[in-house]
């Protein structure tokens, strides 16, 4: 049988291991200049800590993982007979998969919040698991990238992370981003409006789908949910907004004049918007979406959605928001936190695509000694101990084969310098160093061979 990886997984070459470094490092790099601090936590979690966090759709993806030994073992004939896999699931399963670094972080804060000096300032760069239906730019295992700032309700931090977003895409040559920002204050001020407060999430979470199932979709999916064809009528204008930012702030103060939540929205939202206009942005746009939702529970402020360039055809490359009670499932009151998140799978495609990737010069040694037997091999040994102590990357090729065999070798992983170690060289005690980009050929010392090859 031919062996084969899961679907939504890949395997990742050096070459493009390589390139997601890159992307890593930039944003690493960056995390560390606007002064977060990084953390790590388990890929799986206790089901406990992520169900119910994520929204029913959220719960759906998230990946169960069976009990130890036999995990049938307490179940009751009841339960297994009445084939309910929503009921069945927490008997044979206690543990899941981390769905993002958000919850994680959260239950993370809660459990060491004795050691934290708040405001706190993390990042996390780890891979997360979707038990979701794989294609372009979407896979069941992914690497996300997060800041978080929690301890603080500051909106400069909002200001700050639209700064990073637009500093972490310059510094990685992608220009013609779109940061898209709402305010969940403001879609709770329009189901208030409207008349259908108690249909906040559905309602959310329809919206969120406009740009896959487009208006009318989003339209049946709200009346499945109970939102009457009236208080859909009422909504008309979000998904005809138009104009600049300041434009659409007025249009939305007045479809909220009778919602004080809102109003506070709106506010929000404002003081970001010009204050941003004030410090400006190197490569990226800000632009209010409206019809922006983001489906997970817990956002409670402000919410970002990153849209890659308009001549690559792909999902969000970046995401976040503001969460003013997602410690206090875990019971930890009033701590009010913001984050954002990298998609590194996304951005990689999108540069792929737009040919923004360099060259990458591939992990390799300067220096192959080439293999004539064992007598020759131990006094080569000898030499790249020494030269690996001073931090000159070195091998010995593993069997005495033809000569024309390892130079091939050296050849194909680019390796500039090649070392001939025959019987007279051991003899001599000295090295005969081939440069293989010249064809230059010299014997010499090892000191001789230290100063050539760490130029």
């Amino acid at each position: 049988m031919k062996p084969s990886i899961p679907k939504g997984t890949r395997d990742f070459s050096p070459t493009e291991v390589a390139n997601r470094t890159y992307i890593i490092n930039t944003i690493k790099t960056t995390f560390e200049n606007f002064g977060f601090q990084p953390i790590e936590t388990p890929s799986f979690e206790n089901s406990e800590t992520l169900m119910g966090k994520y929204g029913e759709e959220g719960d759906r993806l998230i990946f169960k993982i069976l009990n130890s030994g036999d995990y049938l073992e307490k179940v009751t004939e009841q339960f297994l007979a009445d084939k309910n896999s929503l009921k069945l699931t927490p008997q044979i399963s206690e543990k899941a998969l981390r769905y993002d670094l958000t919850v994680p972080f959260a239950r993370y804060v809660v459990q060491h919040q004795n050691d934290i000096t708040f405001p706190f300032k993390r990042y996390q760069i780890q891979p997360v698991w979707r038990a979701d239906r794989p294609q372009k730019g979407r896979f069941r295992e992914f690497y996300q990238c997060d800041a978080d700032v929690v301890g603080s309700d500051s909106l400069w931090q909002e200001i700050d992370f639209i700064k990073l977003y637009d500093t972490v895409f310059s510094n990685l040559g992608l220009k013609g981003t779109t940061i898209k920002i709402n305010n969940r204050k403001i879609l709770s001020g329009i189901v208030e409006v409207i008349g259908a407060s108690d249909k906040l999430i559905d309602f959310t979470v329809a919206l969120d789908k406009l740009d896959k199932i487009g208006k009318e979709g989003v339209e049946n999916e709200m009346i499945s949910k109970g939102i009457s064809k009236e208080a859909i009528a009422k909504v008309q204008p979000l998904f005809d907004f138009s104009g600049n930012n300041l434009n659409k702030l007025t249009s939305l103060e007045n479809l909220l004049i009778t919602s004080e939540e809102g109003k506070k929205g709106v506010s929000e939202l404002r003081f970001i918007i010009e204050n941003i206009q004030q410090l400006g942005l190197q490569s990226a746009d800000l632009e209010i979406d409206v019809t922006l939702a983001r489906g997970l529970n817990y956002y409670t402020g402000a919410i970002f959605e990153v849209a890659a360039p308009k001549s690559v055809s792909m999902g969000s490359i970046g995401g976040g928001g503001r969460y003013d009670d997602l410690t206090g499932i875990f019971g930890l009151k009033d701590v009010s936190g913001v984050g954002i998140s990298f998609g590194l799978d996304r951005i990689y495609l999108v540069l792929e695509e737009l040919q923004l990737f360099e060259k990458v010069a591939l992990p390799k040694p300067t220096v192959l000694f080439l293999n004539f037997g064992d007598q020759e091999a131990l006094f080569c040994m000898k030499a790249i101990a020494e030269l690996r102590k001073d931090g000159i990357k070195s091998e010995l090729y593993p069997e005495a084969t033809k000569l024309k065999k390892q130079l091939n070798y050296a050849d194909k992983r680019e390796i500039p310098f090649v070392v001939i170690v025959g019987s007279q060289e051991v003899e001599k005690q000295v090295f005969t160093l081939k440069n293989m980009i010249s064809g230059e050929q010299t014997s010499c010392s090892l000191s001789t061979l230290f100063g050539v090859v760490n130029k």
